[in-house]
């Protein structure tokens, strides 16, 4: 009895442990020291040890000043930033999850080309197609409006085909077929039946469509001109410009604030979502 125990126990392996543990320093590390320089007033980021803690603890007035400085600019941007969001991101999941669920569950002419035009897509970095793009929405009147932004998030050639793998496996055949005998509708199957599956593969191309759109700086920096129309990756490298740049400002402090305040939401939705990640993985686990 004793043997088998041991043979069940999982083997673990120090070097692999030592190795994530690395990866974890590594990752972390970054992130602890924007914590801690959030904390320090501008005289203390500058003459103070990076994962050191300043004189005075001034995370709350550094803030307030983040947030009312320049007329409280900084709120105006993360209202663009969330309009990118709602509206890009949000659409780009509803187009992939649509488009993804017919090119996996219907037959049709012309499917295999479209594979081949989305891997296509999927190969092409975004910074390549951002000049092309940029002219095109200059002839369309469009650049400099947040339509210029929107429109090319709405497109995700990776979320589409993240869908449409994993709805391949997980809607059964069967499972349409009999909504159909019952007399439900394509749609009607879409929305009430299949729809549900499709949860965790909806929730990751989100967060995938969400996370690209809230970080996206080079596509509405050669878009935008108006400061009333950045996001907050625009605004927030013109206030680093205005910090260290001719005739710095003192304003460092507020970056690094200003950049702490960014991830918060970001760090939020995905604690908030993966639950939902986790129920789709333990979903086909137990045998119906």
């Amino acid at each position: 009895m004793a043997s088998s125990i041991s043979v069940l126990r999982p083997r673990r392996s120090r070097t692999l442990t030592a190795v994530m543990s690395l990866y974890l320093l590594y990752t972390l590390i970054p992130l602890v020291w924007l914590v801690i320089s959030a904390t320090k007033t501008q005289p203390d980021l500058l003459s103070t040890p990076g994962l050191s803690f300043g004189g005075v603890f001034a995370l709350f007035d550094n803030i307030r000043q983040t947030f009312t400085y320049d007329n409280g600019v900084f709120l105006r941007w993360l209202g663009n930033t969330l309009l990118y969001v709602v509206v890009g991101a949000g659409g780009a999941t509803i187009l992939a999850t649509a488009a993804g669920y017919g090119l996996a569950k219907y037959r049709f002419r012309g499917r295999q080309a479209v594979f081949a035009v989305v891997l296509g897509a999927i190969a092409v970095p975004a910074t390549a197609l951002a000049v092309p793009t940029f002219l095109l929405f200059s002839r369309l009147g469009l650049t400099d409006t947040p339509l210029a932004v929107i429109i090319p998030s709405l497109i995700s050639p990776f979320g589409l085909y993240l869908i449409w793998v994993y709805a391949t496996d997980a809607i059964p055949d069967e499972m349409m077929e009999a909504a159909r005998i019952d007399g439900a509708g394509e749609i009607r199957i879409f929305l009430a039946v299949t729809l549900r599956q499709l949860v965790p593969g909806i929730v990751t191309v989100a967060l995938f469509a969400v996370v690209s759109t809230w970080n996206n700086y080079f596509l509405p920096l050669i878009m935008l001109s108006d400061p009333n129309w950045f996001p907050l990756t625009v605004g927030l490298n013109q206030w680093s410009a205005q910090a260290i740049g001719a005739g710095a400002q003192p304003i460092y402090h507020l970056v690094i604030t200003g950049s702490l305040l960014t991830i918060i939401p970001l760090v939020i939705a995905f604690l908030f979502l993966q639950r939902f990640w986790q129920s789709g993985l333990t979903a086909g686990s137990v045998k119906q």
